[in-house]
């Protein structure tokens, strides 16, 4: 256990930096020709060492080969078994602060922009079957809301009126022979694709397929058309897509159905919900992000292609590991290690691995396994002393580094 005087130079290099290494090796110096022989005698010296450089140990005393003093002995009785222990009364005059390592996640909200567009899925195009004439269009203004069944136009095609009049004529038959017939002409309707309605001069109505917007009108009455010709194209309002772009660091934490969260400044006061569709196999070079498919519900319809949209998407939460405060870390350039305080009180300084940070706290990937006490305030002053009494070097490696000092 390190004795209070250890502990007493402890608050001092906190207060007055380099002059406490200098100073301390002048009081070992002093402590050394003072004290009897004999006393020095009983205690084991595990190695002499400079104060100005204390990860350099040697075997044997002598004078410094890097300052102008005598090497300083480090005693047994000063160290721990791994650690540095501080008198619980200086730990409060220094604020010693810990805080328990406790396992969960980092709050991971991802808060990106997006722009909504048709739901792609939701698109039909009513077409032409066959031959015929446009006789009378009745949606002409493209973004109409329509309902499902609405009539859209009115062809008149010679094909559909024979197999309509065919239908028709077998209809009401009575023989074995014309109910063959009679099933091979409702066949033929629907090879044709003959609409169900039928105007009074023969023409055939073509309706909406689904509730929605008919985004584009591509036929005029009067018009000839052939088979397979586009003549409206029907976007429905129940979803749209909400495409995001997402930082390449947090689209791995994203998975098909991660819930989300949209905000349009177009209708204030209100959070529309959906869900991510899919991850675009597509990074953009110049932003280094990657598009998301989020299918937006739009119950009310309020919503439109093309409005900016704020979008909080929540990832999944996964195995908890365990979260230091991020001011617990000291980050030396090659590696991170926190201190934690053992049952019997004392300290010692762990290598720990980190991960994401975020709202204070901070992964510990390796080295914690949660459920102990790391010190957040101090930290630096014990890892000063862990330094000198030797804690770091058996941190680093488990052999020894003595040397002789060099005349």
């Amino acid at each position: 256990m390190a004795t209070i005087a250890a502990a007493t130079a402890l608050l001092m290099a906190g207060l007055a930096g380099g002059y406490w290494w200098a100073q301390r090796g002048n009081d070992h110096n002093s402590a050394m020709s003072a004290a009897p022989a004999t006393v020095a005698g009983e205690r084991k010296v595990l190695y002499w060492y400079d104060p100005m450089v204390p990860d350099q140990h040697f075997d044997k005393p002598g004078k410094s080969p890097f300052m102008d003093m005598q090497l300083v002995p480090k005693y047994a009785d000063e160290v721990t078994g791994g650690g540095v222990s501080i008198n619980p009364g200086l730990q409060q005059s220094v604020g010693i602060r810990t805080a328990p390592v406790k396992a969960g996640r980092l709050a991971s909200t991802v808060r990106v922009p997006g722009t909504l567009a048709w739901d792609l899925r939701q698109e039909s195009v009513v077409s032409a079957f066959t031959e015929g004439l446009v006789s009378r269009v009745r949606v002409k203004a493209p973004y109409t809301k329509v309902a499902r069944g609405q009539p859209l136009a009115a062809v008149l095609a010679p094909a559909w009126s024979s197999a309509l009049a065919e239908a028709k004529a077998l209809r009401h038959a009575q023989s074995a022979s014309a109910r063959e017939l009679q099933s091979a002409a409702e066949q033929r309707l629907r090879v044709l694709g003959v609409p169900s309605g039928r105007g009074r001069d023969g023409s055939v109505t073509l309706s909406a397929p689904q509730d929605g917007v008919v985004t584009e009108v591509l036929v005029r009455e009067g018009q000839a058309v052939m088979p397979g010709t586009p003549l409206f194209r029907v976007n429905g309002t129940a979803t749209l897509w909400l495409e995001a772009a997402i930082p390449q660091a947090s689209a791995a934490t994203l998975r098909r159905g991660t819930p989300v969260e949209a905000v349009v400044s177009a209708v204030p006061g209100q959070t529309f919900s959906g869900e991510v569709e899919a991850l675009l196999p597509l990074v953009d070079a110049t932003s280094r992000t990657q598009q998301a498919r989020i299918v937006l519900r739009n119950p009310d319809g309020v919503l439109a292609p093309g409005m900016y949209a704020e979008v909080s998407l929540q990832p999944d939460a996964g195995t908890p590991i365990p979260l230091v405060p991020t001011e617990a870390l000291i980050a030396t350039g090659s590696d991170s290690r926190v201190i934690v305080q053992e049952a019997d009180g004392s300290f010692r300084p762990v290598r720990v691995r980190t991960g994401r940070s975020g709202g204070g706290q901070t992964e510990i990937l390796d080295g914690l396994k949660g459920g102990e006490r790391v010190v957040v305030s101090g930290q630096f002053l014990i890892d000063s002393e862990a330094s000198l009494s030797g804690a770091l070097e058996r941190l680093g490696s488990s052999g020894a580094n003595a040397k002789e000092p060099q005349p």
